[in-house]
């Protein structure tokens, strides 16, 4: 096959009920080659989203500390548990055919980390894979979470890196195994603009899986 084109759509500050359904709207321009493969930029207002694996008890904070905190809650389609999504957090949703020449989940969930790898490593962070477990980890724990959806061979939901998330409210769940979750910014010791992250993600991500950004997305 040639080489395939990848669509950026950079959309600020989403509700997670309205990016569900772009999502879905996304997903089926896709399947039916309306659009090429989509990478969705975005950030949620505070969120918490239980996946398949989520078990009961995941959310251990009462509905009173949610409502005060202002946190909605989302039961979703992707694969894993429990996951917080809030401001300065980075949230990216591939939709992506894999079909005819990707067709293999493992691998894709694997792409995904190592977009996050570099991305990390392109800001002097080292993050790793921890076998039997997805996302990308740091020393001081777990920067990036990923979980996703596939039917007809095409992707939804995706990952989300903590940028400049406030990390208290992974105290509200039972998240990652219990694995102690970090930030950009902790590791760092300083904020960094989500746009300049997005622009590393946008091209390690076309990096990873071979696409070509369609248009002038990176600054």
């Amino acid at each position: 096959m040639g080489q395939r084109t990848l669509k950026i759509e950079r959309l600020g500050r989403v509700e997670y009920g309205a990016a569900l359904e772009i999502q879905k709207q996304t997903e089926r321009a896709v399947l039916t080659g309306q659009q090429p493969d989509t990478l969705l930029l975005l950030e949620h207002p505070h969120t918490l989203t239980l996946g398949r694996r989520s078990a009961e008890g995941a959310i251990i904070a009462p509905a009173r500390i949610l409502e005060e905190r202002g946190v909605t809650v989302f039961e979703t389609n992707r694969g894993g548990k429990a996951t917080y999504h809030g401001l300065g957090q980075l949230v990216g949703y591939p939709i992506v055919n894999l079909s005819p020449d990707r067709e293999d989940v493992h691998r894709f969930v694997r792409d995904l980390e190592e977009v996050l790898i570099r991305t990390m490593r392109d800001f002097d962070l080292e993050a790793f894979r921890i076998q039997g477990l997805t996302g990308a980890h740091t020393s001081r724990g777990k920067v990036a979470a990923i979980g996703v959806h596939i039917a007809r061979w095409v992707t939804t939901h995706g990952f989300a890196l903590n940028v400049n998330t406030d990390l208290s409210h992974f105290n509200l769940i039972i998240a990652c195994e219990g694995e102690p979750v970090t930030s950009m910014k902790e590791l760092l010791g300083r904020e960094i603009k989500l746009d300049d992250v997005e622009d590393r993600i946008i091209e390690r991500f076309a990096e990873v899986f071979e696409m070509e950004i369609e248009g002038a997305a990176v600054a």
